[in-house]
């Protein structure tokens, strides 16, 4: 989308997790009706607890029948006093036990060497100028530059880190108006998803009056004049540090902003009152004057796309063909034709187009680049060309098309690695791209259209030697049969004897692919002597829709049987064995390590769930849980409670069982998954434990879901991890170099 070339989906903010006018075009859509009623329950309240007393309660509440005891329900007031003793508590015995791990300090040294290079974001251009982001190296936060050439360079706009003394504020988008008169940009405090919207005046540098708040989940859509902007938001929490950060998002609406005008002067352009669930944000042409909006349901991850001609005042929205049918991302309007990516019919993806003229929809969806073998991820429109980013067994593969569909030819990229871009105007020379792997950061590459070569526009300056790294991909057969992609990787001189210390990662969910890129957390890892793992498992997107859908609702088991059955081939294939296998993951990956830590605690030395989710009978009780419905099921439903219940971490830990070392992290700022998650897990864990390992859990302050941390912050973090995992596997003997 040109408006926004840094892609936003619903799905993308899950969990990382898809425009007045209330249109008579959308009444008639399905999925508009009022939201079903929450299925009763009988519940046994809690009797009033002393600010000490951390110990379980006996509350339980029946749901379809099933009695389900959730002692620490408390701790889901974090604004209470016995829920902040229990934080204070559980913070000082991590940081103790932590900062006394004998190999902390050298990690935490080697992580800030590996970090410190000159990291750059693609480029955009807008009226001549080149904006993008740049980051020396050790900055908290990287800088926003202007440059009027393409060499690099150019002149800081907007410096993040003089925003705040601990590098706690980021800049989370921006967008330049057109003539490259105005910056319009975003940023949020402690790593929170909410946002405030500020605009500089690229000429003086001096940032106008205009200030909005609450913005959560929003593109900035600039229009024809460049005289405002269309943004998305939910209407102000109630006060109090629960509501802000764990309190239920309901009724994301558009909005138009008129520089100079107060927020409360700000127009609605979309919203449902009888929908409240659905989330809605805007995009535009490259020449503005088609305004689109992009509908999202919570239950799946369906889309409904709806346009509206901006030259036109009295112009109405009108709703694309096959809405709520299918996932519909925009790709582009190239000349008088809309592109959409989508998986309608064709589960891989296709390209589809739809002719705009006059505001009316003269013709039905035209197939541009049908379905083939390999998953669609992605799609460009630049220079006047397509662009489709395929996956090859999780590893990125880029086709040059027509707009009408025809296969120019394959691009050959550096190797087998993930890459990302392909961004600018319809009538641009030059296209810009990412391109990573396990051992390579990030390296750009400017591709000349015309001649189909690409040159290195930014490319590292690295601390380690890449080629000392080795990558291979396995296919593990999981215990249904299906083949899961794995990637091994680990420094040339390892010797695989079976003992080798093994970090095995995993997300699972939300059609989010995990390819191969750059970790400092995996290569410092790799650089102790140890293997590092990834596996690309169901309810990812790796192979498609049917992929993702294979490891959702009462399908989930599939995710986690095929994370275990990785853990097991390492061990059997003479890599590592379970007193040495340390399993990791955050968010979705937090509830895949839980859920996997309770099927197989035998099976692992030690585990780190991060800002996870938890209580999977409550997750959409705070926040925006319910898009995670699409995911995950709905409780409401009897067979989709069924599953979740049986794969709740939180309610699955066995009295009596001797679990491995156990480091759970979250954040006290988390409004993404709310930290009451990890705090009832953590203690229901500590609680159950029959063995010696220790059960701990770290909160970060001044930190949310992991967006914008600083990156003092992400490397303590990092260290602390790291540092537990050696000791909870007995990595005596690290390997860093000097």
């Amino acid at each position: 989308m040109k408006s926004n070339p840094r892609p936003f989906s619903m799905l993308a903010i899950a969990l990382a997790l898809s425009l007045t006018c209330s249109l008579p075009a959308f009444a008639a859509l399905p999925g508009s009706g009022a939201p079903t009623p929450k299925e009763k329950v009988t519940s046994k309240m809690v009797a009033t607890a002393s600010p000490s007393d951390f110990g379980p309660s006996d509350f339980q509440e029946t749901i379809h029948g099933q009695v389900v005891a959730d002692p620490y329900r408390w701790m889901e007031d974090i604004d209470s006093p016995r829920t902040k003793a229990w934080v204070e508590r559980e913070r000082q015995k991590a940081e103790s036990y932590l900062a006394k791990l004998p190999h902390r300090a050298e990690i935490r040294q080697y992580l800030e060497k590996i970090q410190n290079y000159p990291r750059y974001s693609l480029p955009t251009l807008e009226a001549g100028r080149y904006f993008f982001t740049r980051n020396s190296g050790l900055q908290n936060q990287s800088v926003l530059y202007m440059s009027s050439t393409a060499d690099g360079q150019g002149q800081v706009i907007l410096d993040p880190n003089t925003l705040s003394k601990d590098g706690t504020v980021a800049l989370t988008n921006y967008e330049v108006s057109p003539g490259a008169k105005y910056l319009a940009y975003s940023t949020a405090k402690a790593g929170s998803d909410w946002n405030e919207i500020r605009v500089l005046d690229l000429a003086t540098k001096e940032t106008l009056k205009d200030k909005i708040e609450w913005v959560k989940f929003s593109t900035i859509v600039w229009d024809r004049e460049g005289q405002g902007f269309f943004y998305s938001r939910y209407p102000a929490p109630e006060s109090g540090q629960s509501a802000t950060i764990g309190g239920l998002n309901e009724g994301h609406t558009l909005y138009y902003h008129r520089l100079g005008q107060p927020q409360s002067a700000d127009q609605v352009i979309f919203s449902n009152p009888d929908n409240p669930d659905l989330s809605v944000y805007g995009a535009s042409s490259e020449d503005r004057r088609w305004l689109i909006v992009q509908i999202s349901q919570p239950q799946n991850d369906n889309t409904a796309l709806l346009v509206k001609d901006m030259t036109n005042p009295q112009g109405q929205f009108i709703t694309l063909p096959n809405s709520f049918q299918a996932r519909f991302d925009l790709v582009d309007v190239y000349k008088d034709r809309l592109f959409v990516r989508t998986d309608w019919q064709a589960p891989k993806g296709r390209v589809l187009s739809v002719k705009l003229t006059n505001n009316v929809i003269t013709t039905p969806w035209e197939e541009v680049i049908p379905q083939s073998e390999e998953p669609l991820s992605q799609v460009s429109c630049v220079g006047g060309k397509l662009y489709a980013n395929y996956l090859h067994d999780a590893t990125s593969r880029i086709k040059e098309y027509t707009p009408e569909g025809e296969f120019i030819k394959d691009l050959q990229l550096p190797g087998l690695g993930t890459v990302s871009g392909f961004y600018g105007k319809n009538d641009a020379q030059t296209a810009y791209y990412a391109y990573t792997s396990f051992n390579t950061p990030a390296v750009i590459y400017a591709y000349d259209i015309a001649s189909g070569k690409s040159t290195i526009w930014h490319q590292p300056q690295l601390n380690f030697d890449p080629q000392q790294i080795v990558t291979k991909q396995v296919f593990v057969p999981s215990s249904d049969g299906a083949k899961v992609p794995l990637f091994i990787s680990y420094r040339r001189d390892v010797k695989l004897d079976g003992q080798v210390p093994t970090l095995l990662y995993g997300y699972g969910g939300f059609a989010i692919d995990m390819t191969p890129g750059f970790s400092t957390r995996a290569m410092t890892w790799m650089q102790m002597g140890g293997i590092y793992a990834q596996a690309s498992l169901r309810g990812g997107a790796e192979y498609g829709e049917e992929w993702h859908r294979a490891g959702t609702k009462t399908k989930k088991q599939h995710t986690f049987d095929d994370f275990i059955n990785c853990a097991q081939w390492l061990v059997d294939n003479k890599y590592t064995k379970p007193q040495r296998l340390a399993i990791n993951g955050g968010s979705n990956g937090g509830l895949l390590v839980g859920a996997c830590l309770n099927q197989r605690p035998d099976l692992f030395g030690a585990a780190v769930p991060q800002v996870g989710v938890m209580d999977m009978l409550r997750f959409q009780e705070f926040t925006i849980g319910r898009y995670w419905m699409g995911d995950y099921g709905d409780v409401k439903k009897p067979e989709e409670f069924a599953t979740l219940y049986k794969i709740s971490p939180y309610h699955n830990i066995k009295p009596g069982t001797k679990y491995p070392a156990t480091l759970v992290t979250t954040a006290d700022h988390d409004d993404r998954v709310y930290p009451a998650h990890s705090f009832k897990y953590a203690a229901q864990l500590q609680r159950l434990q029959a063995g010696p390992a220790p059960i701990l859990i770290r909160i970060d302050s001044k930190a949310g879901h992991g967006a914008g941390k600083p990156i003092a912050k992400s490397l303590d973090e990092t260290a602390d991890i790291l540092a537990f995992i050696a000791q909870a596997l007995g990595f005596k003997d690290l390997r860093l170099p000097r």
